[in-house]
């Protein structure tokens, strides 16, 4: 069993993410909210306080790997988790590159020899190579990255802070002077919609959630809060309190860099440069690490090939990190780093996610509400919270409204992929059809195609699901099997009821399953008596003896009084 992360090394995968934001999202709210960007920015915090709580008690209830995919993939349709799935890992390809390519930039602006898009893929190959290495090994690389960038920042503040009291208020009241096109509402929601990038990476220690020890990950939650709610606003006013606007606005890009030249020179702008550098390159290790945990899960429901779970010595899933990889230096070829594009991609599917995983929360609150969990949001922190990412959308497709398509332009293929994965059968049937069409005479060429066709069927079929459950009714059965043939390709199912000695199941229930038998003829249910006890172990062995892995595996939503905690189950799902 691999070692799992303590609360530093948690935090410092995610914390390089998103505290990397302050590099970019204190310029980028002044650019549009003028003078009020630190009260845009304390929005923002305010948002993802109740983010906090969604997500604590989502993954309090659901600790697997995935974060809004395993989200919705217990609550409601395996398409519309596919969907999520397919957005987070956009978002991640689009911060891998972006950070990588930024990294490069503010290490060029150091030292100019720097080719900026070699350098960029290398960067992309040591990060993947420390993560196939083993996700224990990279998170130490990525403590030394986080605890230099807050140091940096501290630095950076107490100087901004010492320069502002010797110079007095004057370039602050100035700022705070200047007329705000649109008003102060139409300042303060374009500010908040694009300073909403500044949360990116506060999803990604839910899709490495089952690397972390018990208890870690609402306080890798608390401590990126904090980060974000002390730092984004104070940059952001410092940066009001000693440099006109329209140098912020012309320097936004390095802002940080500006910051600390004006502070205290040259050597202060060149630690926020060396700081900016290796952040971001920090970023892309969390890019890696999160997209490692969400693909291994979508490899195991079928939603991406399962060769991509092979593994090395090491224990790492080393095809996806390849397959990441590629995907990262593919799309950074075909837009040669050009960030316009990259930003379209990544504000509308990261904000997409956080949507998504507000509207997973809303159904485990309707749909699993007998699942028990350790803390629990708020109704209105939720609708504050859904409504602010939708209003943060909306906002950034204002503000660059050829984002959209550009989003569109990579969404569609990559949902193409995953969708033809999730209805692959129903693809090679209609295949099969027109076989027939094509080749009246059915000659040699059609024999082949139809044999090979057919053998893939029958291989994606034969793969058998578990339902445990001892006293429920023909209805909640028939639910059952309707949830499996929607959304799994199947033609076997065992429903099971595990008893011990002194145990006897429902008397209806085997009258029950032959009236599902002849409901469902295209599938064979079949009833079986377990004798033992239910849990880990009886899983485990069930899962061994007929080589069924537990993701394929269902149970009801367990009460109160159930003994084991879900995550215990192993990958076991939550259907009805």
């Amino acid at each position: 069993m691999s070692k799992k992360l303590n609360q530093l090394e948690a935090t410092a995968i995610c914390g390089n993410d998103i505290s990397s934001s302050c590099l970019y999202v204190s310029a980028l709210a002044i650019v549009y909210a003028g003078q009020y960007a630190w009260i845009s920015l304390l929005m923002v915090a305010v948002v993802l306080y109740f983010f906090r709580s969604i997500y604590g008690e989502v993954v309090g209830a659901l600790p697997l790997n995935g974060g809004a995919y395993n989200a919705l993939l217990n609550t409601t349709k395996k398409s519309t988790a596919s969907l999520a799935a397919t957005l987070t890992v956009l978002s991640y390809m689009a911060t891998a590159v972006i950070s990588a390519s930024e990294a490069v930039k503010y290490a060029h602006s150091i030292w100019h020899v720097i080719p900026i898009l070699p350098v960029t893929i290398a960067l992309l190959f040591i990060f993947m190579a420390l993560v196939t290495i083993g996700i224990g090994e990279s998170s130490k690389v990525a403590i030394v990255i986080f605890l230099f960038h807050l140091a940096s920042l501290v630095i950076l503040c107490g100087f901004c802070i010492y320069f502002f009291i010797e110079n007095g208020t004057e370039t602050l009241f100035s700022n705070f002077n200047t007329p705000v096109k649109g008003g102060i509402v139409t300042a303060l929601f374009l500010g908040f919609s694009a300073a909403m990038l500044g949360i990116s990476g506060f999803e990604s220690s839910a899709n490495y959630v089952e690397e972390q020890q018990k208890g870690v990950f609402p306080k890798t939650l608390r401590n990126m809060w904090i980060v974000v709610t002390v730092f984004n606003p104070l940059i952001a006013f410092l940066a009001l309190a000693i440099i006109p606007i329209h140098t912020v606005v012309a320097n936004q890009d390095a802002l940080l860099s500006v910051l600390g030249e004006t502070a205290s020179g040259n050597w202060l702008s060149l630690l926020i440069g060396i700081d900016a550098s290796l952040v971001l390159s920090g970023a892309v290790l969390t890019s890696f690490v999160g997209v490692g945990g969400l693909m291994k899960r979508m490899a195991l429901d079928r939603i991406l090939p399962k060769q991509l779970l092979i593994k090395n010595k090491k224990g790492s899933n080393y095809l996806i990190y390849s397959l990441f990889f590629i995907l990262c230096v593919s799309i950074l070829l075909i837009t040669q780093g050009d960030l316009a594009k990259l930003a379209g991609i990544y504000t509308i599917a990261f904000l997409s996610v956080m949507m998504l995983f507000g509207i997973g929360n809303l159904l485990l609150k309707v749909n699993r509400s007998r699942l028990p969990r350790p803390e629990k949001s708020s109704w209105l922190g939720l609708f504050i919270a859904v409504m602010a990412v939708i209003a943060a959308i909306v906002g950034n497709i204002i503000l660059n409204p050829e984002d959209l398509g550009i989003f569109m332009e990579y969404l569609i293929p990559a949902l193409g992929i995953v969708f033809f994965m999730l209805y692959r059968t129903y693809i090679f049937k209609i295949f099969l059809t027109i076989l027939d069409y094509i080749f009246p005479d059915k000659g040699t060429l059609f024999r082949k195609l139809n044999t090979k066709t057919k053998q893939l069927l029958k291989n994606i079929n034969k793969q058998q699901f578990v339902y445990f459950t001892n006293h429920d009714d023909v209805a909640t059965l028939n639910r059952v099997l309707l949830y499996i043939s929607n959304n799994e390709a199947t033609k076997r199912v065992k429903i099971v009821t595990v008893l011990n000695k002194d145990e006897t199941f429902a008397i209806n229930l085997k009258k029950d399953i032959e009236t599902l038998n002849r409901a469902y003829p295209l599938i064979d249910v079949e009833f079986i008596e377990e004798p033992g006890v239910f849990g880990p172990e009886k899983i485990k062995e069930l899962s061994k003896r007929w080589n069924i892995p537990s993701n394929f595996m269902f149970i009801a939503s367990p009460g109160d009084k159930f003994p084991y905690k879900i995550q215990e189950l192993g990958e076991v799902r939550l259907i009805i």
